[in-house]
């Protein structure tokens, strides 16, 4: 696939389409999102695309990982770990490397911090990234990746590790043009390097405005243009997360996704419900409640403002 979709000057479509151009069976991925901005509406639809043998990239991922896994998405993972903002484990995960269910996978381990250097590394399309963090620890015996040498300046101990170049990239932001400038407020979570680092990239946001908005408050861009292929506006994407400035945690529906997915028969029938019954992310949201997502986006709205 080439990046002629990088030179459009209207690279919007809608979700549907952008998964199923961009995110291709054994592909490797990556997702933005910490602490918010979470790419839920996104794995969604990669789920009900059906997509397999799928590698993931990421640092801390949350419920894109633990449903993937659950779905059968992902044949191997590269990251630091996978839990849920609420008390529990990712379960989903846990079966997958505790019982092979839905069957075994690959699991490499790094830390948040090696993971935004490896992404830093493929974003200035440099080979690897030199590190002291992990210096001391026990991830050079657990991951053979990582490469210990002396550094050629003073003669210490340094480590290096890969650069991380994902096929593609999906993030979520709070707004953008057509052309994919895109602005996020609020913690960027590595969005900045990821989409670099990948060969494609899909930006999710809240809206899309024009780019005189864009302009008047460039230094909130994050993501530039000549970085993106696609261009999906999804409000309340990251939902039942919160997005910073535009809504809050919804943690009732977090609490029930949770406690239904404790068990490999309540994850599939959560999964049947909420995925595969509804045909994309308006019927989705319609099923949640829009008076709900009001809510949450009253609740979000009375304690912050968005900086501009």
């Amino acid at each position: 696939m080439t990046n002629s979709y990088r030179s459009k000057s209207d690279k919007r479509m809608s979700l549907k389409e952008a998964i199923s151009v961009f995110v291709q069976d054994g592909c490797s991925i990556t997702f933005g999102g910490m602490g918010g901005a979470q790419s839920i509406a996104e794995t969604h639809e990669i789920i009900r695309q059906k997509k397999k043998d799928l590698t993931m990239i990421c640092d801390s991922p949350c419920e894109p990982a633990d449903m993937l896994l659950g779905a059968g998405a992902y044949k191997r993972l590269e990251i630091a770990y996978v839990a849920h903002v609420l008390p529990g484990p990712g379960y989903n995960f846990r079966r997958a490397f505790e019982q092979k269910i839905p069957f075994e996978i690959e699991i490499e381990e790094w830390t948040n911090n090696t993971i935004g250097m490896r992404f830093l590394a493929g974003a200035m399309g440099l080979p690897y990234m030199p590190t002291k963090s992990l210096l001391g620890s026990d991830y050079m015996k657990i991951n053979p990746r990582i490469i210990t040498t002396t550094d050629p300046y003073n003669q210490e101990p340094i480590a290096l590790v890969p650069a991380a170049n994902p096929d593609v990239a999906i993030v979520h932001v709070s707004r953008c043009d057509r052309k994919g400038n895109s602005q996020i407020f609020g913690f960027s979570s590595n969005i900045e390097n990821m989409v670099r680092a990948a060969k494609h990239t899909i930006v999710t946001c809240e809206e899309v405005v024009s780019t005189d908005v864009i302009r008047r408050y460039g230094n909130l861009t994050l993501i530039p243009e000549y970085a993106v292929d696609a261009v999906v506006e999804l409000p309340f994407a990251s939902h039942p997360w919160n997005m910073g400035y535009a809504y809050a945690y919804d943690f009732v529906f977090a609490k029930d996704y949770v406690s239904q997915t404790s068990t490999r028969e309540g994850f599939l029938e959560w999964l049947e419900e909420w995925v595969y019954d509804l045909p994309d992310h308006e019927a989705y949201c319609g099923k949640v409640g829009w008076d709900r997502l009001k809510k949450l986006e009253q609740i979000e709205r009375k304690f912050t403002h968005a900086p501009y």
